[in-house]
Protein backbone atom coordinates (compact mmCIF):
# COMPACT_ATOMS: atom_id res chain seq x y z
CA UNK A 1 0.00 0.00 0.00
CA UNK A 2 2.81 2.42 0.57
CA UNK A 3 4.45 1.77 -2.53
CA UNK A 4 1.24 2.41 -4.36
CA UNK A 5 0.70 5.94 -2.25
CA UNK A 6 4.02 6.70 -3.17
CA UNK A 7 3.65 6.44 -6.80
CA UNK A 8 0.46 8.24 -6.35
CA UNK A 9 2.54 11.41 -4.30
CA UNK A 10 5.28 11.60 -6.44
CA UNK A 11 3.14 11.84 -9.85
CA UNK A 12 1.64 14.68 -7.86
CA UNK A 13 5.21 15.83 -7.60
CA UNK A 14 6.04 15.72 -11.25
CA UNK A 15 3.17 17.61 -11.77
CA UNK A 16 4.22 20.27 -10.07
CA UNK A 17 7.70 20.59 -12.65
CA UNK A 18 5.64 21.30 -14.77
CA UNK A 19 3.07 23.28 -13.95
CA UNK A 20 3.46 27.14 -14.81
CA UNK A 21 4.35 29.26 -12.03
CA UNK A 22 1.83 31.55 -11.10
CA UNK A 23 3.38 34.58 -11.35
CA UNK A 24 4.17 33.94 -15.34
CA UNK A 25 0.45 33.49 -15.82
CA UNK A 26 -0.02 36.96 -18.11
CA UNK A 27 -0.91 38.41 -20.89
CA UNK A 28 2.08 39.83 -22.44
CA UNK A 29 5.87 39.56 -21.20
CA UNK A 30 6.84 41.91 -19.13
CA UNK A 31 8.47 44.82 -19.72
CA UNK A 32 12.58 45.28 -18.07
CA UNK A 33 13.71 47.25 -16.17
CA UNK A 34 13.36 49.99 -13.78
CA UNK A 35 13.45 50.25 -9.93
CA UNK A 36 10.70 49.16 -7.35
CA UNK A 37 10.25 50.54 -3.75
CA UNK A 38 8.57 48.37 -1.49
CA UNK A 39 8.14 48.91 2.33
CA UNK A 40 8.15 46.98 5.45
CA UNK A 41 6.88 48.11 8.70
CA UNK A 42 9.93 47.09 10.51
CA UNK A 43 13.60 47.07 10.36
CA UNK A 44 15.51 43.52 8.65
CA UNK A 45 17.74 43.20 11.28
CA UNK A 46 19.04 39.70 10.15
CA UNK A 47 20.06 39.07 6.81
CA UNK A 48 21.76 36.05 7.17
CA UNK A 49 19.26 33.62 5.09
CA UNK A 50 19.82 30.47 8.15
CA UNK A 51 19.11 33.10 10.74
CA UNK A 52 16.18 35.07 9.60
CA UNK A 53 13.03 35.33 12.28
CA UNK A 54 10.29 38.31 10.58
CA UNK A 55 9.22 38.89 7.07
CA UNK A 56 11.14 41.90 6.27
CA UNK A 57 14.40 39.28 7.02
CA UNK A 58 12.40 36.59 4.71
CA UNK A 59 11.84 39.32 1.72
CA UNK A 60 15.71 40.38 1.83
CA UNK A 61 17.12 36.65 1.80
CA UNK A 62 14.47 35.73 -0.58
CA UNK A 63 15.67 37.98 -3.53
CA UNK A 64 19.54 37.84 -2.60
CA UNK A 65 19.19 33.25 -2.19
CA UNK A 66 17.61 30.32 -3.60
CA UNK A 67 15.95 27.05 -1.78
CA UNK A 68 16.25 23.68 -3.37
CA UNK A 69 11.93 23.97 -3.75
CA UNK A 70 9.93 27.14 -4.09
CA UNK A 71 6.43 27.88 -2.94
CA UNK A 72 4.12 29.30 -4.93
CA UNK A 73 1.21 31.20 -4.52
CA UNK A 74 -1.54 28.38 -4.48
CA UNK A 75 0.90 26.28 -2.06
CA UNK A 76 2.20 23.65 -4.09
CA UNK A 77 5.89 24.00 -4.67
CA UNK A 78 7.70 24.01 -8.13
CA UNK A 79 11.53 23.58 -8.87
CA UNK A 80 14.46 26.16 -7.61
CA UNK A 81 17.83 24.64 -7.79
CA UNK A 82 16.93 21.61 -7.46
CA UNK A 83 15.35 20.54 -10.98
CA UNK A 84 13.45 17.32 -9.96
CA UNK A 85 13.75 15.05 -7.00
CA UNK A 86 12.34 11.53 -5.44
CA UNK A 87 12.27 9.10 -2.80
CA UNK A 88 12.83 5.43 -2.33
CA UNK A 89 9.38 3.45 -1.25
CA UNK A 90 10.12 4.42 2.44
CA UNK A 91 10.15 8.31 2.07
CA UNK A 92 13.42 8.10 4.22
CA UNK A 93 15.39 8.67 1.54
CA UNK A 94 15.64 11.81 -1.42
CA UNK A 95 17.32 12.28 -4.35
CA UNK A 96 17.42 16.00 -5.73
CA UNK A 97 18.89 16.43 -8.95
CA UNK A 98 20.24 20.43 -9.07
CA UNK A 99 20.37 22.55 -12.07
CA UNK A 100 23.90 23.07 -13.97
CA UNK A 101 25.72 26.03 -14.91
CA UNK A 102 24.61 27.88 -11.76
CA UNK A 103 26.84 30.52 -10.12
CA UNK A 104 26.93 32.21 -6.78
CA UNK A 105 27.10 36.07 -6.45
CA UNK A 106 30.92 36.13 -6.40
CA UNK A 107 31.03 34.15 -9.50
CA UNK A 108 31.84 30.67 -8.12
CA UNK A 109 30.06 27.76 -8.94
CA UNK A 110 27.18 26.01 -7.45
CA UNK A 111 27.39 22.28 -6.84
CA UNK A 112 25.27 19.68 -4.23
CA UNK A 113 28.69 20.11 -1.85
CA UNK A 114 27.46 23.44 -1.55
CA UNK A 115 23.66 22.20 -0.49
CA UNK A 116 25.74 19.21 2.08
CA UNK A 117 27.34 22.06 3.97
CA UNK A 118 24.12 24.20 3.87
CA UNK A 119 22.20 21.74 5.42
CA UNK A 120 24.80 20.80 8.01
CA UNK A 121 25.19 24.06 9.03
CA UNK A 122 21.60 24.43 9.48
CA UNK A 123 21.67 20.88 11.84
CA UNK A 124 24.55 22.24 13.98
CA UNK A 125 23.26 23.48 17.08
CA UNK A 126 25.96 26.09 17.72
CA UNK A 127 24.28 27.89 14.68
CA UNK A 128 20.58 27.79 16.42
CA UNK A 129 19.26 27.89 12.89
CA UNK A 130 15.33 28.46 12.95
CA UNK A 131 15.65 26.09 10.20
CA UNK A 132 17.04 23.41 12.30
CA UNK A 133 13.74 21.18 13.05
CA UNK A 134 11.48 22.17 10.09
CA UNK A 135 13.50 20.59 7.53
CA UNK A 136 12.61 17.27 8.21
CA UNK A 137 14.52 14.60 10.29
CA UNK A 138 17.60 14.74 8.34
CA UNK A 139 19.97 11.78 9.69
CA UNK A 140 22.46 12.84 6.69
CA UNK A 141 23.21 14.80 3.64
CA UNK A 142 26.05 13.76 1.03
CA UNK A 143 26.77 14.65 -2.72
CA UNK A 144 26.79 11.85 -5.26
CA UNK A 145 27.95 13.49 -7.84
CA UNK A 146 28.25 17.61 -8.37
CA UNK A 147 24.55 17.87 -9.13
CA UNK A 148 23.19 15.47 -7.05
CA UNK A 149 22.15 15.46 -3.47
CA UNK A 150 21.25 12.76 -1.54
CA UNK A 151 19.29 13.09 1.75
CA UNK A 152 19.10 10.21 4.21
CA UNK A 153 16.24 10.83 6.87
CA UNK A 154 16.29 9.49 10.44
CA UNK A 155 12.40 8.55 9.65
CA UNK A 156 9.66 8.63 6.13
CA UNK A 157 8.90 12.34 5.87
CA UNK A 158 6.30 12.90 2.95
CA UNK A 159 6.68 16.45 3.25
CA UNK A 160 10.25 16.70 2.39
CA UNK A 161 9.72 18.48 -0.67
CA UNK A 162 7.97 20.95 0.38
CA UNK A 163 10.41 21.36 3.61
CA UNK A 164 13.28 22.19 1.10
CA UNK A 165 11.13 25.76 0.59
CA UNK A 166 11.22 26.59 4.18
CA UNK A 167 12.39 30.53 4.64
CA UNK A 168 15.14 29.73 6.95
CA UNK A 169 16.84 26.66 4.24
CA UNK A 170 18.25 28.94 1.11
CA UNK A 171 21.12 27.76 -0.16
CA UNK A 172 24.95 29.11 0.85
CA UNK A 173 28.47 29.25 -0.42
CA UNK A 174 30.35 25.80 1.40
CA UNK A 175 33.29 27.91 1.99
CA UNK A 176 30.84 30.56 3.86
CA UNK A 177 29.29 27.11 5.97
CA UNK A 178 32.28 25.27 7.08
CA UNK A 179 34.33 28.89 7.05
CA UNK A 180 33.00 32.00 8.47
CA UNK A 181 29.63 31.10 8.83
CA UNK A 182 29.07 34.64 10.63
CA UNK A 183 29.77 36.96 7.44
CA UNK A 184 26.65 36.72 5.67
CA UNK A 185 25.54 38.81 8.60
CA UNK A 186 25.63 41.77 7.21
CA UNK A 187 26.87 40.83 3.22
CA UNK A 188 25.62 38.50 0.97
CA UNK A 189 26.43 35.82 -1.48
CA UNK A 190 23.44 33.70 -3.12
CA UNK A 191 22.56 32.47 -5.78
CA UNK A 192 19.17 34.49 -6.18
CA UNK A 193 17.66 36.46 -8.61
CA UNK A 194 19.20 40.28 -6.84
CA UNK A 195 22.83 41.48 -5.68
CA UNK A 196 23.02 43.04 -2.32
CA UNK A 197 24.36 46.33 -3.07
CA UNK A 198 23.65 48.51 0.36
CA UNK A 199 21.99 47.48 3.88
CA UNK A 200 21.09 49.86 6.18
CA UNK A 201 18.50 47.42 8.56
CA UNK A 202 16.37 50.54 9.73
CA UNK A 203 16.52 52.91 7.25
CA UNK A 204 16.61 51.08 3.79
CA UNK A 205 17.90 47.84 1.80
CA UNK A 206 19.09 47.69 -1.68
CA UNK A 207 19.45 45.13 -4.37
CA UNK A 208 20.54 44.25 -8.14
CA UNK A 209 19.59 42.42 -10.92
CA UNK A 210 21.96 39.18 -10.52
CA UNK A 211 23.04 39.66 -14.22
CA UNK A 212 23.63 35.61 -13.65
CA UNK A 213 20.50 33.94 -12.49
CA UNK A 214 19.53 30.80 -13.69
CA UNK A 215 16.51 31.98 -15.39
CA UNK A 216 17.56 34.60 -17.62
CA UNK A 217 13.97 36.03 -18.64
CA UNK A 218 13.71 36.97 -14.56
CA UNK A 219 13.92 39.22 -12.97
CA UNK A 220 12.19 42.15 -14.39
CA UNK A 221 13.06 44.50 -12.35
CA UNK A 222 16.68 46.29 -12.51
CA UNK A 223 16.37 47.22 -9.04
CA UNK A 224 14.50 46.75 -5.70
CA UNK A 225 14.75 49.44 -2.95
CA UNK A 226 13.30 47.96 0.43
CA UNK A 227 12.12 51.03 2.65
CA UNK A 228 11.16 50.54 6.31
CA UNK A 229 8.44 52.49 7.80
CA UNK A 230 7.53 52.27 11.35
CA UNK A 231 4.83 54.42 11.00
CA UNK A 232 2.23 52.97 9.12
CA UNK A 233 0.18 56.11 8.44
CA UNK A 234 2.79 57.20 6.54
CA UNK A 235 3.96 54.06 4.84
CA UNK A 236 0.07 54.35 3.33
CA UNK A 237 0.77 58.30 2.25
CA UNK A 238 4.05 57.12 0.54
CA UNK A 239 1.96 54.98 -1.28
CA UNK A 240 -0.90 57.68 -2.54
CA UNK A 241 1.93 59.98 -3.07
CA UNK A 242 3.74 57.26 -5.94
CA UNK A 243 6.82 57.71 -3.48
CA UNK A 244 6.73 53.76 -3.18
CA UNK A 245 5.02 51.49 -5.16
CA UNK A 246 3.76 48.46 -3.27
CA UNK A 247 3.08 48.23 0.83
CA UNK A 248 4.09 44.68 1.98
CA UNK A 249 1.76 44.39 5.17
CA UNK A 250 -1.27 46.57 5.47
CA UNK A 251 -2.87 47.30 8.40
CA UNK A 252 -6.71 46.71 8.38
CA UNK A 253 -7.17 50.10 9.51
CA UNK A 254 -4.77 51.59 6.49
CA UNK A 255 -6.23 48.78 4.03
CA UNK A 256 -9.89 51.00 4.22
CA UNK A 257 -8.05 54.20 3.49
CA UNK A 258 -6.59 52.40 0.31
CA UNK A 259 -9.23 50.45 -1.47
CA UNK A 260 -10.86 52.98 -2.89
CA UNK A 261 -7.81 55.29 -4.01
CA UNK A 262 -7.47 55.98 -7.78
CA UNK A 263 -4.62 54.30 -9.08
CA UNK A 264 -4.06 52.36 -5.71
CA UNK A 265 -5.00 48.18 -5.81
CA UNK A 266 -5.72 46.35 -2.70
CA UNK A 267 -5.00 42.86 -1.62
CA UNK A 268 -6.33 40.82 0.16
CA UNK A 269 -5.92 36.46 0.33
CA UNK A 270 -7.25 34.50 3.23
CA UNK A 271 -4.44 33.27 5.18
CA UNK A 272 -3.61 30.82 8.51
CA UNK A 273 -1.60 33.69 9.70
CA UNK A 274 -2.33 34.04 13.34
CA UNK A 275 -1.86 36.28 16.80
CA UNK A 276 -1.67 34.03 19.94
CA UNK A 277 -1.44 33.72 23.62
CA UNK A 278 1.85 31.77 24.72
CA UNK A 279 1.17 29.73 27.99
CA UNK A 280 4.11 28.81 29.68
CA UNK A 281 2.75 25.61 30.40
CA UNK A 282 6.01 24.82 32.95
CA UNK A 283 5.39 28.06 35.12
CA UNK A 284 2.51 28.43 37.54
CA UNK A 285 -0.43 28.84 37.09
CA UNK A 286 -0.33 27.91 33.52
CA UNK A 287 1.62 24.74 33.98
CA UNK A 288 -2.11 23.33 35.13
CA UNK A 289 -4.49 22.68 31.83
CA UNK A 290 -7.50 23.99 33.88
CA UNK A 291 -6.28 27.18 34.29
CA UNK A 292 -5.36 27.58 30.59
CA UNK A 293 -8.62 26.30 29.58
CA UNK A 294 -10.51 28.98 32.14
CA UNK A 295 -9.18 31.90 30.12
CA UNK A 296 -9.58 30.61 26.83
CA UNK A 297 -13.35 30.27 27.99
CA UNK A 298 -13.43 33.71 28.49
CA UNK A 299 -12.92 34.64 24.67
CA UNK A 300 -15.62 35.76 22.62
CA UNK A 301 -14.00 35.00 19.58
CA UNK A 302 -16.67 36.57 16.85
CA UNK A 303 -15.47 39.47 18.98
CA UNK A 304 -11.93 39.16 18.54
CA UNK A 305 -12.49 39.31 14.93
CA UNK A 306 -14.43 42.13 14.90
CA UNK A 307 -12.14 44.18 17.03
CA UNK A 308 -8.59 42.43 16.22
CA UNK A 309 -9.20 42.25 12.21
CA UNK A 310 -11.89 44.69 12.07
CA UNK A 311 -13.67 42.10 9.63
CA UNK A 312 -10.26 40.83 7.90
CA UNK A 313 -9.93 37.48 9.06
CA UNK A 314 -11.93 34.29 11.00
CA UNK A 315 -12.44 33.17 14.38
CA UNK A 316 -9.54 30.60 15.54
CA UNK A 317 -10.54 27.41 18.08
CA UNK A 318 -6.74 27.02 20.08
CA UNK A 319 -5.25 25.20 16.78
CA UNK A 320 -2.90 26.86 14.21
CA UNK A 321 -5.18 25.28 11.88
CA UNK A 322 -7.58 26.81 9.54
CA UNK A 323 -9.86 26.22 6.43
CA UNK A 324 -6.69 27.41 4.82
CA UNK A 325 -4.70 24.09 5.57
CA UNK A 326 -4.66 20.42 4.46
CA UNK A 327 -6.01 18.44 7.29
CA UNK A 328 -7.42 20.75 9.03
CA UNK A 329 -10.74 19.61 11.68
CA UNK A 330 -13.39 21.28 11.89
CA UNK A 331 -13.89 21.52 15.74
CA UNK A 332 -17.15 22.92 17.57
CA UNK A 333 -15.96 26.29 18.01
CA UNK A 334 -15.16 27.54 21.66
CA UNK A 335 -18.06 29.65 22.86
CA UNK A 336 -17.32 32.17 25.89
CA UNK A 337 -18.25 30.72 29.22
CA UNK A 338 -17.35 32.78 32.35
CA UNK A 339 -19.07 30.50 35.01
CA UNK A 340 -17.54 27.17 33.63
CA UNK A 341 -14.45 29.24 33.64
CA UNK A 342 -14.77 30.54 37.07
CA UNK A 343 -15.51 26.76 37.93
CA UNK A 344 -12.38 25.56 36.28
CA UNK A 345 -10.17 27.98 38.27
CA UNK A 346 -11.22 27.29 41.48
CA UNK A 347 -10.40 23.67 41.22
CA UNK A 348 -7.00 24.86 40.08
CA UNK A 349 -6.93 26.28 43.33
CA UNK A 350 -7.82 29.80 42.30
CA UNK A 351 -11.01 30.59 43.63
CA UNK A 352 -10.56 34.09 43.58
CA UNK A 353 -8.52 34.70 39.96
CA UNK A 354 -5.20 35.26 39.67
CA UNK A 355 -3.00 38.43 38.62
CA UNK A 356 -0.98 38.36 35.62
CA UNK A 357 1.26 40.26 32.86
CA UNK A 358 0.71 39.90 29.65
CA UNK A 359 3.53 40.84 27.16
CA UNK A 360 2.86 42.11 23.53
CA UNK A 361 5.18 43.66 21.07
CA UNK A 362 4.37 46.70 19.16
CA UNK A 363 4.68 45.01 16.00
CA UNK A 364 2.05 44.34 14.39
CA UNK A 365 0.20 46.42 16.32
CA UNK A 366 -2.88 43.54 16.58
CA UNK A 367 -0.65 42.26 19.26
CA UNK A 368 -1.28 44.57 21.59
CA UNK A 369 -5.16 44.99 20.81
CA UNK A 370 -5.55 41.78 20.89
CA UNK A 371 -3.69 41.61 24.56
CA UNK A 372 -6.22 44.81 25.74
CA UNK A 373 -9.06 42.39 24.03
CA UNK A 374 -8.14 39.61 26.30
CA UNK A 375 -7.66 41.78 29.72
CA UNK A 376 -11.27 43.35 29.50
CA UNK A 377 -12.63 39.90 28.38
CA UNK A 378 -10.46 37.78 31.75
CA UNK A 379 -12.32 40.31 34.08
CA UNK A 380 -15.47 38.87 34.30
CA UNK A 381 -13.84 35.66 35.55
CA UNK A 382 -11.86 37.29 37.88
CA UNK A 383 -8.83 36.70 35.80
CA UNK A 384 -6.56 40.30 35.95
CA UNK A 385 -4.46 41.06 33.36
CA UNK A 386 -2.04 43.69 33.13
CA UNK A 387 -0.99 44.33 29.38
CA UNK A 388 2.72 45.31 28.94
CA UNK A 389 3.84 46.53 25.57
CA UNK A 390 7.19 46.87 24.37
CA UNK A 391 9.56 48.02 21.39
CA UNK A 392 10.06 44.67 18.83
CA UNK A 393 13.83 44.18 19.50
CA UNK A 394 13.35 44.61 23.05
CA UNK A 395 10.90 41.62 22.73
CA UNK A 396 12.53 39.56 20.73
CA UNK A 397 15.71 39.71 22.93
CA UNK A 398 13.95 39.17 26.49
CA UNK A 399 10.55 37.91 25.66
CA UNK A 400 10.26 35.75 22.62
CA UNK A 401 10.83 32.00 23.45
CA UNK A 402 11.41 33.06 26.87
CA UNK A 403 8.06 34.62 28.86
CA UNK A 404 5.48 32.55 29.79
CA UNK A 405 2.47 34.77 28.96
CA UNK A 406 2.91 37.26 25.63
CA UNK A 407 1.45 37.09 22.41
CA UNK A 408 2.97 35.66 19.50
CA UNK A 409 2.43 36.40 15.68
CA UNK A 410 2.51 33.52 13.26
CA UNK A 411 2.93 33.24 9.31
CA UNK A 412 1.07 30.71 7.69
CA UNK A 413 3.28 27.35 7.14
CA UNK A 414 3.27 25.15 3.75
CA UNK A 415 2.24 22.44 5.68
CA UNK A 416 0.20 21.21 8.87
CA UNK A 417 3.42 19.68 9.86
CA UNK A 418 5.39 22.37 9.34
CA UNK A 419 3.54 24.62 11.85
CA UNK A 420 3.28 21.90 14.67
CA UNK A 421 7.15 21.04 14.21
CA UNK A 422 7.70 25.33 14.19
CA UNK A 423 5.47 26.13 17.44
CA UNK A 424 3.85 22.64 19.62
CA UNK A 425 6.11 19.69 19.39
CA UNK A 426 8.91 18.73 21.86
CA UNK A 427 11.69 19.20 19.72
CA UNK A 428 10.02 22.64 17.78
CA UNK A 429 12.40 24.88 16.83
CA UNK A 430 10.66 27.48 18.68
CA UNK A 431 8.80 25.78 21.24
CA UNK A 432 7.52 28.66 23.27
CA UNK A 433 4.70 27.19 25.49
CA UNK A 434 6.53 23.98 26.40
CA UNK A 435 4.26 22.02 26.77
CA UNK A 436 5.67 19.27 25.64
CA UNK A 437 2.81 16.75 24.91
CA UNK A 438 4.30 13.37 24.87
CA UNK A 439 1.01 11.65 22.62
CA UNK A 440 0.62 14.43 20.65
CA UNK A 441 4.40 14.35 19.15
CA UNK A 442 3.51 10.51 18.76
CA UNK A 443 0.74 11.60 16.27
CA UNK A 444 2.23 14.09 14.89
CA UNK A 445 5.41 12.12 14.03
CA UNK A 446 3.39 9.03 12.80
CA UNK A 447 1.50 11.68 10.50
CA UNK A 448 4.49 12.96 8.72
CA UNK A 449 5.70 9.45 7.90
CA UNK A 450 3.26 8.11 5.33
CA UNK A 451 1.10 9.42 2.48
CA UNK A 452 -2.11 7.58 2.93
CA UNK A 453 -4.36 10.39 2.95
CA UNK A 454 -7.27 8.88 5.29
CA UNK A 455 -4.77 7.89 8.20
CA UNK A 456 -3.19 11.44 7.96
CA UNK A 457 -6.44 13.55 8.14
CA UNK A 458 -7.23 10.77 11.03
CA UNK A 459 -3.77 11.81 13.33
CA UNK A 460 -4.14 15.25 12.20
CA UNK A 461 -7.61 14.91 13.48
CA UNK A 462 -6.26 13.52 16.47
CA UNK A 463 -3.41 16.12 17.39
CA UNK A 464 -5.86 19.25 16.98
CA UNK A 465 -8.24 17.45 19.05
CA UNK A 466 -5.24 17.29 22.11
CA UNK A 467 -4.35 21.22 21.47
CA UNK A 468 -8.20 22.10 21.84
CA UNK A 469 -8.48 20.49 25.13
CA UNK A 470 -5.12 21.15 26.75
CA UNK A 471 -4.83 25.01 25.02
CA UNK A 472 -1.03 25.36 25.32
CA UNK A 473 -1.56 28.98 23.68
CA UNK A 474 -4.95 30.36 22.97
CA UNK A 475 -5.84 30.81 19.35
CA UNK A 476 -8.73 33.75 19.10
CA UNK A 477 -7.96 34.50 15.44
CA UNK A 478 -6.50 34.21 11.89
CA UNK A 479 -5.76 36.76 9.78
CA UNK A 480 -6.40 37.50 6.31
CA UNK A 481 -2.92 38.87 4.67
CA UNK A 482 -3.53 42.60 3.61
CA UNK A 483 -1.04 44.24 1.29
CA UNK A 484 -1.09 46.95 -1.38
CA UNK A 485 0.41 48.43 -5.13
CA UNK A 486 0.57 51.25 -7.51
CA UNK A 487 -1.40 50.20 -10.33
CA UNK A 488 1.50 50.81 -12.70
CA UNK A 489 2.84 47.00 -10.96
CA UNK A 490 2.55 43.87 -12.94
CA UNK A 491 3.13 40.61 -11.73
CA UNK A 492 2.74 40.65 -8.14
CA UNK A 493 0.64 38.61 -5.67
CA UNK A 494 -0.03 38.63 -1.75
CA UNK A 495 1.11 35.26 -0.80
CA UNK A 496 -0.69 33.32 1.79
CA UNK A 497 1.90 32.07 3.26
CA UNK A 498 2.60 36.17 3.87
CA UNK A 499 6.05 35.18 4.39
CA UNK A 500 7.08 34.50 0.21
CA UNK A 501 7.22 37.84 -2.15
CA UNK A 502 8.06 36.73 -5.06
CA UNK A 503 9.31 39.54 -6.87
CA UNK A 504 11.43 38.27 -9.40
CA UNK A 505 7.96 37.98 -11.54
CA UNK A 506 7.40 41.57 -10.25
CA UNK A 507 7.14 43.84 -13.04
CA UNK A 508 6.57 47.90 -14.02
CA UNK A 509 4.35 49.14 -16.59
CA UNK A 510 5.21 52.14 -18.72
CA UNK A 511 3.13 53.82 -16.31
CA UNK A 512 5.40 53.96 -13.42
CA UNK A 513 7.54 57.25 -12.55
CA UNK A 514 11.31 57.24 -13.49
CA UNK A 515 13.55 57.24 -11.00
CA UNK A 516 17.69 57.37 -11.12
Amino acid sequence: MLKLNRRYFLAGTAALLTAPSLGLAQTTTPAKGGTLRISVDQAASVIHPLLTRVNPEYMVTELLYSNLTRLKVDMTIEPDLAESWSANDALTEWTFKLRSGVKFHDGSPFTATDVVETFKAILNPNNASPARNNVGPIADVTAADPLTAVFKLSGPYADFPVAMAYTVARIIPASIATGDFKKLSTTANGTGPFKLVSYEPDRLIVVERNPDYYDPKRPYLDRVEIQVFPDTSAQTSALLAGDIDIVSTVQPTEYLRMKDAQGVNALRIPSGQFCNINFGCDTKPFNDPRVRRALALTVDRQAMVDFVTEGFGTPGNDTPLNSSYHFYTDLPLRQANIEEAKKLLTEAGYPDGFEATLIASDKPSQRTQLAVALREMAKEAGIRINVQTMPHATYLDQVWKKGSFYVGFYNMQPTADAIFKLLYTSDAAWNETRWNNAAFDKVVNEARGITDEAKRSALYAEAQKLMNEEVPSIIPVFFDVLAAKRDWVSGFEVHPRASVFRLDYTALTDKAPKRS
